[in-house]
């Protein structure tokens, strides 16, 4: 899931990502694919584009860490949780703090840039805790120190 970044940067501090240059990646949320521009997997620090078709949606997931997004096109509105029916449209950008939970849905589809200190935790209809990619969170995430991170 790592980008791939151009063999051509001079300073190796930088990193660049031409996204134009990459293929969207389906998620295991139907509607939903990504373009990886950073991920970290010793920390779980991921930045990504993420395009929603119109109807999609993210379903209950807790932010672990701070989440920020900016919605390029379309909006993400909260389907449910305590913010319900709160929308971030083009153009705005919406934060979410440490331990927030919702599920988010996409009515007319969105290109979002998000941006994560540690993966989400997924709550399955089963009771497992799990992330993105259906992993179980605890065995994969759970040594990072965003987990435990105070609250803004």
């Amino acid at each position: 899931m790592d980008a791939v970044t151009s063999p051509q940067t001079a300073d190796q501090h930088s990193h660049l990502v031409q996204p134009s240059t990459m293929e969207w990646q389906k998620t295991r949320f139907p509607g939903c694919e990504a373009k990886t521009l950073l991920f970290d997997r010793g920390t779980g620090l991921m930045t990504a584009l993420m395009r929603f078709a119109p109807g999609s949606v993210l379903p209950d997931h807790e932010h672990v860490g701070i989440e920020q997004s900016y919605v390029i096109e379309g909006a993400l509105v909260d389907k449910e949780g305590p913010a319900k029916g709160i929308a971030c449209k083009a153009g705005e950008f919406i934060w979410r703090e440490a331990g927030s939970r919702h599920a988010a849905w996409c009515p007319d589809g969105a290109l979002i840039l998000a941006i994560f200190q540690v993966p989400n935790k997924f709550f399955e209809a089963d009771g497992r805790v799990v992330d993105a990619a259906g992993q179980d969170w605890d065995e994969t995430w759970g040594h990072t120190a965003a987990q435990r991170a105070p609250r803004i």
